[in-house]
């Protein structure tokens, strides 16, 4: 065989995965080389969850932007990777259908796995792209979790900006790390703390967090101010913070967010 004959070329699938690395490090390679690299690895991966990421990284493989190529690739090395740590705590990839085409509809997962590119796709706060890549992951080792909630979930993510994904991710520790008592201003005069009053009264709105808004009292008596303390994530936020796995976001995060509020780090 001639030394100087040109080497295969790479998967395009792969060359995407192998572009997140802006956004998800060297783990991008490490996940390429898990989705299309050889069978000797030492990590495998399931058959079944590798086939679905490796069809979602070829079809979006002919996206020409470069920063959309580089967030697609990542959210999927970021589902790699997790579903590579929930196998090794013990939870397996799902086998109750979620992998399986259903007549001429392409399996559950192809779905999920398309809209979370999607969504990376269009993410453009970067930060953002953990959290949907860790989405599509925790859903594959969710069975409790169909089709349909996942969808929801995913819509419902789309919707929040960072400062609010870190808001939840906060009030979703608050057994540990306990939030400051300071009430919230309802009208704070900073430009800064006034945005992040609206995100906390947003996430109240859209059920993700207890108590919600107050109606104003008749007779115009004053209400008993707000205190990061009596957040309370509702059942839809707290489906939010696991599949979205928002323990993963940094304390540094979570404390940038509250300052934004005025209010001291816990």
């Amino acid at each position: 065989m001639r030394d100087d004959l040109p080497e295969d070329p790479l998967p395009e699938g792969r060359l995407l995965v192998e572009s997140g690395e802006l956004v998800a490090g060297s783990m991008s390679r490490t996940a390429a080389g898990l989705l299309f690299g050889a069978a000797s690895a030492a990590v495998r991966l399931e058959d079944r969850w590798a086939a679905c990421l490796r069809d979602a990284a070829t079809s979006a493989a002919a996206v020409g932007a470069p920063r959309e190529r580089m967030r697609a690739g990542a959210a999927l090395a970021f589902a790699t990777e997790l579903v590579v740590t929930r196998t090794r705590q013990g939870r397996p990839v799902r086998d109750d259908g979620f992998f399986t085409p259903d007549g001429r509809r392409r399996s559950p997962a192809d779905e999920l796995a398309e809209a979370v590119v999607l969504a990376a796709r269009r993410s453009t706060d970067e930060r953002w792209v953990r959290h949907l890549g860790y989405l599509l992951g925790e859903v594959a080792v969710s069975p409790d979790v169909d089709a349909g909630l996942a969808g929801r979930a995913l819509r419902t993510a789309a919707g929040l900006g960072w400062r609010q994904l870190a808001l939840l991710a906060g009030v979703g520790r608050r057994d540990r790390v306990p939030l400051p008592m300071a009430p919230l201003s309802d009208e704070p005069r900073p430009w800064t703390a006034w945005g992040a009053r609206e995100d906390v009264a947003d996430l109240q709105r859209a059920g993700l967090l207890d108590p919600p808004v107050a109606a104003p009292r008749l007779g115009g008596a004053a209400q008993p101010r707000l205190r990061a303390a009596d957040l309370r994530l509702t059942r839809r936020g707290v489906l939010l913070h696991r599949l979205l796995v928002l323990d993963f976001v940094r304390d540094d995060a979570v404390a940038a967010a509250l300052a934004d509020l005025g209010l001291p780090r816990s």
